[in-house]
């Protein structure tokens, strides 16, 4: 093991003379020390080496026209301007923000006809296969307005339940 020598040189109090003294002394920076300050040393140097990077590739100074964005006939952003050529003319009437009102059903589109595909009379509900839209649908013994079994011809109108729709006011259809 080495020490580090280091040489003192200070005054005497009494006769003024110049004393010099040797020391063998330890250093005051372990290994970790010295370490850590030389990762310190190279983050500081490798962000200024950055910095000089970014301030060297910045181009200042762009026009307008280079920062600017344009939307094509297509709605995609492109860098080049339109082709006036390709200009549609919207009409701001014709622009519509709400849904549309829906036309009002009537007695007879409500009225729907359909067969009776399966009903349990013990448990109270069963479901009826639509003539039109061929959908079954569910129906339970409070909406009817009649007894019916299976294969009866059946006329009823629908309401949305909990799970789909619902048959009520389920008629059988006479022959």
């Amino acid at each position: 093991m080495t020490a580090k020598v280091e040489k003192y040189a200070a005054y005497c109090n009494l006769c003024g003379e110049m004393m010099v003294s040797l020391c063998m002394g330890r250093s005051t920076e372990t290994f970790s020390k010295k370490e850590r300050e030389k990762k310190r040393s190279i983050k500081l140097k490798d962000k200024k080496e950055k910095a000089e990077d970014r301030k060297a590739s910045a181009v200042k100074g762009k026009s307008l026209d280079d920062m600017m964005a344009y939307i094509d006939e297509n709605g995609n952003i492109t860098s080049t301007p339109p082709d006036p050529t390709k200009r549609r003319k919207i009409v701001t009437e014709d622009i519509q923000i709400s849904v549309p009102k829906q036309a009002e059903i009537t007695e007879q589109d409500k009225l729907r006809t359909g067969t009776v595909s399966m009903f349990n009379s013990a448990k109270g509900f069963g479901f009826i296969r639509d003539h039109v839209t061929q959908e079954s649908i569910f129906v339970h013994v409070n909406g009817l307005t009649e007894e019916i079994r299976e294969n009866d011809k059946v006329t009823f109108e629908t309401e949305q339940g909990q799970k789909g729709l619902n048959a009520i006011k389920v008629k059988i259809v006479p022959k």
